[in-house]
Parts: structure tokens; C-alpha cells; sequence
């Protein structure tokens, strides 16, 4: 007997009939005798609705109330899979995230949770109950309701699984587990049996959408057995992701591409190249809590240099304004450049530590298409250039194929 928690996103939650499937497979696993504990996410398109609901009222919706609107979508789906599973004869009860105690901090709308109070579903579960809890959600000190940020299912799965010690926490999604890359932008990606965590991190960091990256931090952290499967079908194992590295012959040395849409690129033209001129640059950007991703400062000519970094494409405005509002009269640079049309496309590989000559093919396979790199980052297991936004799928797939990933082994 095994203790499991199951993350159901929104669309294996999208309607009433996807619904009374989700609970004829978690019916499988109780007749097997395992303990288990479902968190669904709302159903497909709900929270999208319901923020619009919310900018019709404000446009700029206050966070602390926006979260008491968007955590009603998860209380609909857990309610309707307890139902579920009562009418094919599964006990099941059902906790929003504050009824469980999913402790978190205040910052509404991306909260981080701080403790689960595990003593409810321990209770139920030995008393025989499926437990459904809401993802996406938990509740400050003071009892305020918070969301998680989007993807925050995935969070409140692998948080629950760590903090019950849970012997896996399987994520069912659309897909059935992690690929080489978009299977959509590259028909031929393949489906990996395994991934290390170090390289999932990577990928969901880089704009992978399968897993949230929050979640594989806390799986990391807390060493939870994690799994990718489709909740559409029982055709394979999914994907697992392992704590350690495949040291096959046939390891590859790049596991697969990602890349991101969403972002956006800042350029600080003619700054005073001095000590600590980057601090003052940032530091007005952190304290809006705008995250920061890539930074580029070139080598200083003639007492200035250039200073670029790129930020969330939702952030772009925002941080725009706060350049030419306050950082550039304040550090005296001579020029603002923004760019919202660009994106990032990233190698991911444990392999790259033992293989030279990665980024070298990388940039002769993009400068063969044509594509100009603006921005390039490294680490010992990635690297990202962020390129033009219109450029984006053909980069992907040409990679693709230069690393032999079309061919790659899959189940």
C-alpha cells in the first residue's frame, strides 16, 4: 500500500464527464489498496473568466480580493470530484486550501507556502476517505485567502506530498510526460522516460509549461518522486523525474529545448561605468518586484557602458517607465531601449558537463538560419540566447534536428 497524491489540472478537470473520470482512475488506485489524495486545479479557462470578471469591476484588480475571486474556481472542481467518487461508491471528502491550513506568506496573487497542517487528511485518510484538495491556493496567518501564482496546482501537489511523505505525487496533464521540446512547434520530439531534476528545473525555469517551476523545487528539495503522465490515457509510464543522472552509454548530451514567449528586453544606453552602478540600477527594479532573468553589461568605453537585462513580458511597461522615470535621470544615463518582440530558446543537458563543443554548434546551427543571437547565458548543464521573437519555432526545430533529438530513445 502506497500513499500517492494525484494533481489533476485544468483541462483533465474541464468538465463534468472529465471529472467522473478522474475519479474512475483514482477508484483504481483505492481498490488497490493505496491511500490517496487528489488536488485538482479549476476547470479549464475558469480563472482566465473569473479575472476578467474582476477587470471589469477595476482595472487594475486589488490583489488580496482578486485571490478571494480566483480561489473559487478550485472550490467548484473539488466539490464535483468528491461528488464524483461518492457516486461510484469512494468516500471522499473535500478542503479548500484554507480548511486544510496550507499556511503561505501575504504576497497575493504569488504567495509561497510557508507550512501544511497535515493532521485533517492524515485522519481521513486512515479513516479510509480519498482527501481532495484545492490547488492553487492556501491562507496567511491572519486567515486572508492566497493563490499561488498560475501553474500553482502543481505547487500545492508536491507541497502536500512532501509534507505527508507521500511515496510519489504524480502530476496528470495533456501530455503524457516531459519531451524534448514542444511536440507542437517539433513533430518528431520524443517523449523521455527519465529526466534528473537538475534538468526539469532548468526546463521549467526556461519556459517549459509541463511542470511549474516552484513545484520542481520543492520536489528537489524534498526528494518527492515525481511523475508526468496523461490523464487521458494509460498507454505508458509517463515520465519520472529522478535525483540522478543516467550514466548509460547512450546518455544524450542535450535532453531537451525550451523556450519562452514572454519576455522582454531592456537596454540602459550610456551608463557611468563606476562601482556598484548595477546595484543602482536593479535594486528600483526588485523593490517593484519585477524578476529580472538575463543581464548583460558590456565592457566599459570612454567612463560608460550599456547595461541590458530582460523581465517578464508582463513586467515590460512597468519597468520601462520606471527607467526613464527614475533610474535613468538618477544614474544619468544618455538612453532607454525596450524590446517586447523577442524570446528565449535554451539547450537543457546533464550531458554538456562532460562534452565540449555545445554552444559552439549551437550558435553555427542558428547563424546557418539566419537568426541573430542578441543575448546569451550559460550554466554548467544550459545555454540561452534570446533571439527575435518571429525566428523563435525555426530555431527550436533546426536545433532540434543538429542534436539529434528527433532520434532521441523514448518509451
Amino acid at each position: 500500500m502506497a500513499l500517492i497524491v494525484q494533481k489533476y489540472g485544468g483541462t483533465s478537470v474541464a468538465n463534468s464527464e472529465r471529472i467522473k473520470k478522474v475519479a474512475e482512475r483514482v477508484a483504481k488506485f483505492v481498490k488497490q489498496g493505496h491511500q490517496i489524495v487528489v488536488v485538482v486545479s479549476a476547470m479549464s479557462g475558469e480563472t482566465d473568466r473569473l479575472i476578467k470578471l474582476a477587470k471589469e469591476i477595476q482595472s487594475t484588480p486589488d490583489p488580496r480580493e482578486l485571490d478571494v475571486m480566483v480561489s473559487t474556481g478550485e472550490q467548484v472542481t473539488i466539490g464535483m470530484t468528491a461528488m464524483a467518487l461518492m457516486s461510484i461508491g469512494i468516500k471522499a471528502k473535500s478542503y479548500t486550501g484554507t480548511q486544510v491550513r496550507i499556511l503561505t506568506d501575504n504576497a497575493h496573487t504569488k504567495a509561497r507556502i510557508l507550512d501544511i497542517d497535515d493532521t485533517k487528511i492524515r485522519a481521513d485518510l486512515n479513516a479510509g476517505y480519498v482527501v481532495v484538495v484545492a490547488g492553487f491556493q492556501g491562507a496567511t496567518e491572519d486567515g486572508s485567502i492566497t493563490t499561488l501564482g498560475r501553474g500553482g496546482s502543481d505547487t500545492t501537489g508536491v507541497a502536500l506530498a512532501a509534507a505527508l511523505k507521500a511515496d510519489e505525487c504524480q502530476i496528470y496533464t495533456d501530455v503524457d510526460g516531459v519531451y524534448t521540446t514542444d511536440p507542437r512547434i517539433v513533430p518528431e520530439a520524443q517523449r523521455l522516460e527519465t529526466i534528473t531534476f537538475e534538468e526539469m528545473l532548468e526546463m521549467a525555469s526556461l519556459g517549459s509549461k509541463v511542470l511549474q517551476i516552484r513545484s520542481v523545487e520543492f520536489a528537489g528539495k524534498y526528494k518527492v518522486k515525481l511523475r508526468v503522465l496523461s490523464s487521458f490515457e494509460d498507454k505508458n509510464d509517463g515520465t519520472l523525474i529522478t535525483f540522478e543522472e543516467n550514466n548509460t552509454m547512450e546518455q544524450p548530451i542535450i535532453s531537451g529545448i525550451a523556450f519562452n514567449r514572454d519576455e522582454a528586453k531592456l537596454s540602459l544606453l550610456g551608463v557611468p561605468d563606476k562601482p556598484g552602478i548595477a546595484h543602482s540600477i536593479l535594486s528600483p527594479v526588485g523593490a517593484a518586484n519585477v524578476d529580472v532573468d538575463m543581464i548583460i553589461q558590456n565592457i566599459g568605453v570612454d567612463g560608460s557602458t550599456d547595461f541590458s537585462f530582460t523581465v517578464h513580458r508582463n513586467e515590460y511597461q512597468k519597468t520601462l517607465d520606471l527607467l526613464n522615470n527614475s533610474i535613468k535621470p538618477q544614474t544619468g544615463a544618455r538612453e532607454v531601449r525596450g524590446d517586447n518582440k523577442i524570446c528565449k530558446v535554451s539547450l537543457v543537458g546533464v550531458g554538456m558537463r562532460s562534452h565540449a563543443g555545445v554552444a559552439s554548434l549551437m550558435f553555427k546551427t542558428l547563424s546557418e538560419e539566419g537568426i541573430n543571437i542578441q543575448m546569451i547565458s550559460t550554466s554548467e548543464i544550459k545555454i540561452s540566447v534570446v533571439i527575435d521573437e518571429k525566428y523563435m519555432e525555426l530555431a527550436v526545430r533546426a536545433l532540434h534536428k543538429a542534436f539529434n533529438l528527433d532520434n532521441s530513445a523514448s518509451a
